[in-house]
């Protein structure tokens, strides 16, 4: 009985993960389509559209999920579902993506094309690393941590669960023993420039960043 891989989400982040995954299992036998419960069944990108159930009443040996769900709440409550389901988190990773020297990923994560990680890093649960994003050496990064394109994360960092770095954002590089800390639900807004602590759920925006004031 051949093996089923689902990409949950078949919006704009689904769609651009799919080639990633299909590219992966080139060569096997394994059935790869959508899951999306919003979306009407057919086809997308030349793959099928499933809602949850129909997705657990095919037949299949083993069952993945990859989730390709931008938000990170999102992904956590997915995450849950497929552990009561007994279905397996998926990894996709670009064939660019750089990995280098003992960086350890933890199951869920999606690599997109010109990812760089370099050295000593651990990563959590379900990591979202978005095209030409990067993390360099010595870094902690927790669980359902996202990255949009071209975020930058320099050395000695630590970004706890749930952070969001937006497009183009510069993490400044911490210290050894005294890292440069990005708080649990915090965000890092388009274009910053982090050179401090961004306490959890607070949006920072701006070079140098700063707290956003809403009016």
């Amino acid at each position: 009985m051949n093996d089923l891989v689902g990409v949950y989400g078949a919006a704009g982040c689904g769609r651009g993960i799919l080639p990633l995954v299909r590219a992966q299992l080139a060569g096997t036998r394994t059935r790869l389509v959508f899951i999306d419960d919003g979306a009407a069944p057919g086809t997308i990108n030349g793959h099928e559209v499933l809602g949850w159930q129909d997705f657990l009443a095919l037949e299949a040996g083993r069952r993945f999920a990859c989730l390709a769900i931008a938000n990170s709440r999102v992904r956590e409550t997915l995450a849950a579902r497929c552990a009561e389901a007994g279905v397996a988190l998926f990894t996709a990773h670009a064939e660019n993506a750089v990995v280098m020297d003992d960086v350890v990923i933890a199951e869920g994560a999606c690599l997109s094309p010109f990812v760089t990680l370099t050295s000593n890093i651990r990563i959590g649960r379900c990591f979202h690393a978005n095209l030409y994003s990067y993390v360099e050496h010595d870094c902690v990064i927790g669980d359902f941590v996202t990255f949009a394109p071209g975020a930058k994360v320099n050395g000695n960092v630590v970004i706890e669960d749930h952070a969001y770095i937006g497009s183009g954002a510069v993490i400044r590089q911490g210290r050894p023993g005294a890292p440069l800390v990005i708080g649990r639900g915090a965000t890092v807004g388009m274009g910053a420039v982090v050179t401090r602590d961004v306490p959890p759920g607070v949006t920072v925006v701006g070079n140098p960043a700063k707290p956003l004031i809403k009016d």
